[in-house]
């Protein structure tokens, strides 16, 4: 896998921060809302995770790539769990999660 830039790896942060977001209000709106509360909760600690780690990228923090090395891991499993479900807008978060797993493991391996 070819080394993520700085801003391809931002680009991808925000992807899955929009995402993630949309994939949470998207789920409240489901039928049955009681197997969503796993994807809605993973929505929103990825969501978090990516929005810090863009700070601390975005600012060249000393600590953006063990913080990307975190956010990989939440990415991960929200990629699998959104993945699990066949909404689109979970297919969707799944796919954006999983790129962006793949970016910060990029990152954070520079």
């Amino acid at each position: 896998m070819m080394k993520t830039t700085q801003q391809d790896f931002l680009r991808r942060l925000h992807d899955c921060i929009s995402a993630c977001q949309h994939c949470s209000e998207q789920c409240l709106h489901e039928e049955n809302i009681g197997m969503m509360v796993k994807c809605i909760q993973l929505d929103r600690d990825c969501a978090d995770i990516c929005t810090l780690t863009a700070n601390l990228v975005a600012r060249n923090s000393s600590f953006a790539q063990h913080m990307a090395r975190q956010c990989a891991e939440i990415c991960q499993q929200c990629a699998s769990e959104c993945g699990r479900h066949e909404h689109e807008h979970c297919q969707e978060c799944a796919q954006a999660c999983q790129l962006c797993q793949e970016a910060c493991v990029s990152y954070a391996n520079t």
